[in-house]
């Protein structure tokens, strides 16, 4: 019995060590599955250090010293801000003329604006749907909104027949949630209504984006919409009540990021043109503050990122 009992044992012992092998070449072969499969995405990830190692610190020096990648986690990584710094500059930067230049100057905003909107404010008839649209148009990949137009598909009525049916206030109201609707887009020419800006907390939302006032002269603007109904100007003086809107929204309008002043020698044409220079050289005068950052760094001769 002895005999048996020591076979059983040796035999029960040679079957664990086989399960135990199969077991082994098993986990062998699914780890070198993994390794392969993580290869496959991280190429520049092969050895065990590169996963093992902690993230790796660096502190700014010298360019003569940036000749190895950035990590971050363990793993090679780039500068995010290189991908909007597209290397475009303001085409009017060296004084040359739109008809000379080969690249309508237009297009060369979006990658200069990175996305963000273009608020037109300014009187009822100074032309922001207008100029808004060609400008869109011109750019080519902004899209572009009317709040006054979204407004009167919205409540199935004309801009008059709300003032009339429900008064200005309830007009102000479904424009502000019109304009908190729309400034949550991006890429966008947005034209607002030229009472968008009496109240202040739609200030807060045309500042998310680069707001351009056009300014025209009540008798250009008396000119521009005779024939139309106007809510605001009914009565017997019309263009007295047009300069008192004016006068009263001139501080607000002031705040705007770029000013153009539209004369009557000035088409859509022109004025778009104008725009376009304009807002080139604000975005010169206003760089995000993350290009104020590298520009010092690299000033400095300091990298950037490192």
């Amino acid at each position: 019995s002895f005999l048996l009992e020591t076979k059983g044992y040796k035999a029960c012992r040679a079957t664990m060590t086989s399960n135990q092998r199969c077991g082994n070449r098993q986990l062998l072969f699914t780890s070198l599955f993994y390794i392969s499969v993580l290869a496959s995405i991280f190429p520049s990830a092969l050895s065990f250090s590169t996963f093992l190692a902690p993230p790796k610190t660096f502190v700014p020096t010298t360019r003569k010293a940036r000749s190895r990648p950035l990590f971050a986690g363990g793993f090679e990584w780039e500068d995010p801000t290189e991908e909007f710094d597209q290397g475009v500059e303001n085409p009017f930067k060296n004084e040359a003329k739109e008809d000379d230049m080969q690249i309508d100057p237009a297009r060369l905003l979006a990658p200069r604006l990175s996305g963000v909107n273009l608020y037109f404010v300014g009187m009822m008839g100074c032309g922001k749907t207008t100029v808004g649209d060609a400008v869109a148009r011109r750019m080519g990949s902004y899209s572009f909104l009317d709040t006054d137009s979204i407004i009167e598909s919205v409540t199935k009525k004309t801009i008059p027949e709300l003032f009339a049916d429900d008064g200005e206030e309830t007009f102000r109201d479904i424009e502000a949630q019109v304009l908190d609707q729309v400034h949550a887009f991006v890429r966008s020419v947005v034209s607002t209504g030229g009472g968008i800006v009496c109240r202040n907390a739609n200030w807060s939302k045309l500042q998310s984006g680069i707001v351009v006032w056009l300014n025209v002269e009540p008798e250009l603007i008396m000119e521009r919409i005779r024939g139309t109904d106007r809510p605001l100007l009914q009565g017997q003086d019309p263009l007295g009540k047009l300069k008192a809107l004016s006068e009263e929204r001139a501080v607000r309008y002031a705040q705007a990021d770029v000013k153009i002043d539209v004369t009557a020698g000035m088409d859509t044409n022109s004025t778009v043109a104008l725009v376009i220079k304009e807002l080139h050289n604000f975005i010169d005068d206003n760089p995000p503050m993350w290009k104020k950052a590298k520009s010092k760094a690299q000033e400095e001769g300091l990298d950037w990122v490192q």
